[in-house]
């Protein structure tokens, strides 16, 4: 039973917190940097995407943008975009939307 809890609180959006956004804009702006540097050792770009996936989907939750990022990381040269940090940047931005979207405003007419 701690395996399925554990996949659901990783499938599941996190509360996003200042905490978790400032470890996930860590984590890929380091994945983008470090790339750009060990481009020419094997496998290390690779490795690097895999260890700023995990590292940003346990910060944030998992999104289903995280999974085109890690394949356009696969492709050579489109690797050196900052595409870790923009898919970051774009995850923050919907959740907040859906945090706004889904929270009832105040209507002043209906007494609230």
């Amino acid at each position: 039973m701690k395996i399925l809890d554990t996949l659901h609180s990783l499938l599941h959006p996190a509360q996003v917190t200042r905490g978790r956004i400032a470890v996930a804009f860590v984590a890929a702006i380091a994945a983008d940097g470090l790339q750009i540097f060990l481009q020419a050792v094997p496998l290390a770009p690779q490795a690097i995407d895999v260890v700023a996936a995990l590292i940003v989907s346990m910060a944030i939750g998992f999104h289903i943008l995280l999974l085109p990022t890690f394949i356009i990381e696969l492709v050579p040269l489109v690797d050196d975009f900052p595409t870790w940090t923009g898919c970051v940047l774009a995850v923050i931005a919907l959740r907040r939307r859906e945090r706004h979207v889904a929270t009832p405003t105040k209507n002043k007419s209906q007494g609230y």
